[in-house]
């Protein structure tokens, strides 16, 4: 059961490193979070190339590292922008629509057939995301679901959770024709690079000087974010992926109750408790779709 326990390490480690970013960090601008978080991360993740076992990459890996980056890179940076604008447990937990997608781009993409239980997952999922709002219903039955596009954070991940459904599949493929570890050290270096390599477009990212204002709160950062990509590739090497994934999207569980700790976030109860609904929406698809 060790993939159990490398698998709620990387939920753990994950929230750490997003109440990190949103409680030293936020004061600069979205991409400039990235940036910060990316850089503090990279000297592990180049470090770990002196240990993973290495298999040579073929050409298909490297395609899907084309076309992943654009999208991960799209993806990072509206779920920073996400945790900067909205609390994080109005945010995090619509991480949890990412299976249902998978379900949804499936069917619509590939033909594949959609389970009962899938569909009871994503309906589990919807009505989560409704009770997230749930305070908003004396305004109107319809109310709570409005507030979700009202809020900035929520709109922003759920295009993120979009986008990963497509990410994950592109990420699988490459795993397939790679390994886990080389994949997951090789695709973070790539798509640090590509961030870094935007700086001459904008005005105001100077991550540097971001760091050496919060150098610990950096190193900090950096560890849980590399924790975080290490035990993830660690666990998903022992186990099918539905189920590390399940068990790794607790973290939207740990980032509610950070919200509610770090920031003393309103009503978490009720997000507390849809998110708890989402997650068991989680488990229903890995199951059984």
């Amino acid at each position: 059961m060790d993939w159990l326990f490398f698998s709620l390490l990387s939920a753990v480690s994950l929230a750490t490193a997003d109440a990190v970013t949103k409680r030293y960090f936020s004061d600069a601008s979205a991409y400039e979070m990235g940036l910060v978080r990316l850089l503090s991360a990279l000297p592990w993740l180049v470090l770990s190339l002196l240990f993973i076992p290495w298999v040579k990459p073929d050409r298909v890996f490297f395609l899907c590292i084309l076309v992943g980056l654009p999208l991960e890179a799209t993806a990072f940076f509206c779920y920073m922008k996400a945790i900067k604008s909205s609390p994080l447990s109005l945010t995090l937990p619509f991480l949890a629509f990412t299976p249902g997608f998978i379900i949804l781009t499936g069917w619509l993409v590939l033909g594949e057939k959609i389970t009962t239980g899938g569909l009871w997952g994503i309906a589990l999922i919807v009505i989560g995301s409704y009770v997230l709002n749930l305070s908003k219903v004396n305004s109107g039955f319809l109310d709570p679901f409005r507030a979700i596009l009202r809020e900035p954070g929520s709109r922003l991940m759920l295009l993120v959770s979009f986008i990963y459904a497509f990410t994950s599949v592109i990420g699988k493929l490459a795993v397939l024709h790679s390994n886990p570890y080389v994949f997951g050290a090789l695709y973070n270096i790539a798509l640090t690079t590509l961030m870094v390599a935007l700086i001459p477009f904008s005005r105001e990212a100077d991550p540097v000087k971001g760091f050496m204002k919060k150098p610990l709160a950096g190193v900090i950062l950096g560890a849980t974010v590399s924790l975080s990509v290490f035990s993830h590739f660690i666990a998903i090497s022992k186990i099918e992926a539905a189920y590390m994934i399940s068990v790794k999207r607790t973290s939207l569980l740990f980032g509610v109750l950070y919200g509610a700790w770090l920031f003393r976030e309103e009503k978490i109860t009720e997000r507390l408790t849809g998110a708890v609904i989402m997650l068991l929406g989680v488990f229903l698809i890995s199951l059984y779709a």
